[in-house]
């Protein structure tokens, strides 16, 4: 019988493209989410029957163990940018984390694999950073032979970071970001499913892994490469970081006072935070190199899914063909 892998998450960015890949390599997927009926769209990643999206609630004890029930592995990709009721940093990303350890420990599941990301530190002054380092020393309280994966800035088509910004660029001229000089190691969301599946299937030692791509730049470069491959031309403005706390203090406490009902999708004083540090892969972590996978680049990515956002979408290439020719 095919093996079973149950992912915490399994419909977010990173967890769809972890379920396909283990589908294709014939596992049984248990896709384990808040709302399975928003997440049918990994049923076709598999056979039919192969890949099942199953309630969990990743706050209570009785619903993490009931999908993991019979698992061989476990993965899990739960985390938040922001909080928002009761999803807060350390209900979801401590208490949520040290929950699945635990019971994968219980249940005698025999790999676990929890993703992280470059910047936890117990010490740090972000919350999201701070939740991050107490997750994954819960996960190893429980299962000491865990893979963590740290990953930088994960991109690919569905993701919230260059798909972003790419749409604020339409809005006018001017292109604001906070932290211009703060400098990232942007990766490709199907490599870190890649380092994911080689740590499920055994291939890659017990460990922490920090996951970076081959290119490090600036928060403004990484603007200016994207402009270039949506064909436009703006100004990245960089707000100052003072300007951006007392502008992410006002987006915070509206969302409290309105009790949740605006949500502060904008920029968090955590965020702003987090902006202030790099978020490259140290020199001395276990990376890419060690697993043996060579990492994409953002030039070969990006064109393939930014391009709707060029002036003139898919049209775009053939009208510039066409300045070219004679009248």
């Amino acid at each position: 019988m095919s093996k079973l892998i149950t992912i915490y998450g399994g419909s977010g960015f990173v967890g769809r493209y972890i379920a396909r890949r283990m589908a294709k390599a014939g596992w049984r997927v248990r896709v384990a989410v808040r709302r399975p009926n928003e997440a049918i769209f990994v049923k076709p990643y598999g056979v039919v029957g192969q890949v099942e999206p199953v309630l969990c609630n990743i706050r209570d004890d009785a619903s993490v163990r009931a999908v993991m029930a019979g698992a061989d592995a476990v993965v899990n990709c739960v985390g938040i940018l922001a909080e928002s009721g009761k999803n807060g940093f350390d209900s979801v990303q401590v208490e949520g984390a040290a929950r699945v350890a635990r019971i994968a420990a219980e249940e005698q599941v025999a790999r676990l694999v929890h993703i992280s990301a470059i910047g936890a530190d117990a010490e740090s002054e972000s919350d999201y950073a701070r939740t991050k380092a107490e997750g994954e020393a819960g996960v190893l309280e429980h299962m000491p032979q865990a893979v963590i994966l740290r990953p930088s800035i994960i991109f690919g088509p569905e993701d919230q970071f260059f798909n972003r910004f790419a749409s604020m660029s339409r809005l006018g001229p001017v292109l604001p970001v906070v932290g211009a000089d703060t400098r990232f190691q942007p990766v490709f969301v199907d490599d870190v499913a890649k380092a994911a599946e080689l740590a499920v299937t055994g291939k890659a030692a017990p460990g922490v892994y920090e996951l970076g791509g081959p290119d490090v730049a600036s928060f403004r470069a990484l603007m200016q490469q994207m402009l270039a491959v949506i064909h436009r031309r703006r100004l990245v403005l960089n707000i100052p970081f003072f300007i951006a706390r007392i502008m992410a203090f006002g987006f915070d406490m509206l969302q409290t006072l309105t009790v949740g009902l605006f949500t502060n999708s904008m920029i968090t004083r955590d965020q702003v935070r987090n902006l202030a540090k790099d978020n490259v892969v140290s020199d001395e972590a276990k990376s890419f190199a060690d697993l043996g996978i060579t990492p994409v680049s953002m030039a070969s990515v990006l064109p393939d899914y930014l391009w709707r956002f060029r002036p003139s979408g898919q049209y775009d290439a053939i009208k510039e063909s066409a300045k070219n020719l004679r009248t």
